[in-house]
Parts: C-alpha cells; sequence; structure tokens
C-alpha cells in the first residue's frame, strides 16, 4: 500500500502508486478534507462529491502516469505542474486514454504530511 509522504519530491509517486492499485481510501487520504478537484472545466468537486466521483472512477482499474515538471514550495503550501497519462476504459467499455498537464497545489498539514488542496488535472491547457 501507498503511504502518505512529508516529503513533496516523493508525493507524485506516492500517489500514483495508490491511484494504480485502486485502493481508493489511500488515494482519499492524500486530499485534505476541504479539497478540490477539477476533472471538468468550471465543475469543481469537493467534499462527498469528489469522493463519490473518484471511488466510481477507480473501479474501472485506471492506471496512471505522472512526471512532475515543476515544482515550488514555500512553507506549508506547494505548486506542481505535472504530465500525466490515464488509461481507462469510456461508457461504452473501450479503451480510452486521458492526458493532460496537472496544477496541484498541495499543503502540509499539522501531522507533516502533503495533501492535495485543490487538484486541477487539466489546468494548464
Amino acid at each position: 500500500m501507498s503511504q502518505l509522504t512529508d516529503n513533496v519530491e516523493k508525493h507524485t509517486d506516492q500517489y500514483v502508486a495508490a491511484f494504480n492499485a485502486g485502493d481508493f481510501e489511500t488515494v482519499d487520504r492524500f486530499y485534505t478534507e476541504e479539497a478540490v478537484i477539477i476533472w471538468e472545466p468550471g465543475k469543481p468537486l469537493t467534499g462527498e462529491a469528489r469522493r463519490q466521483y473518484q471511488r466510481e472512477f477507480l473501479k474501472n482499474r485506471p492506471r496512471m502516469t505522472a512526471v512532475p515538471r515543476e515544482k515550488y514550495v514555500t512553507g506549508d503550501t506547494a505548486l506542481l505542474i505535472v504530465d500525466w497519462t490515464i488509461d481507462t476504459v469510456d461508457a461504452d467499455g473501450k479503451p480510452e486514454r486521458l492526458q493532460g498537464i496537472g496544477v496541484d497545489v498541495l499543503r502540509l498539514g499539522e501531522d507533516e504530511v502533503w495533501r492535495y488542496a485543490i487538484d486541477d488535472p487539466y489546468g494548464q491547457h
């Protein structure tokens, strides 16, 4: 099982491991309680809506690759620009490849663990 990390350099790899394992419970722990995810422009999801979307998405056992392009850290906040690809299936069960350049804002919690505060997979167009 993937573990949360206090090392921002390892955050993306740890997240991808949990995602690729289809481990919703661990994936969910990579987010702050009030985190926002934006899988469709202009349609941010938070709280239970975010969780439900991710839970359903992981049921298809998608496979992700992600490579951080840029990292900026100041205090307890980090900005990551990430190239990512997800191989999954569409609503008809046909193979589908999603890809983008994500813009992620991480926050370092009181427990010294980095978590997503904002996860915008298509943030950089």
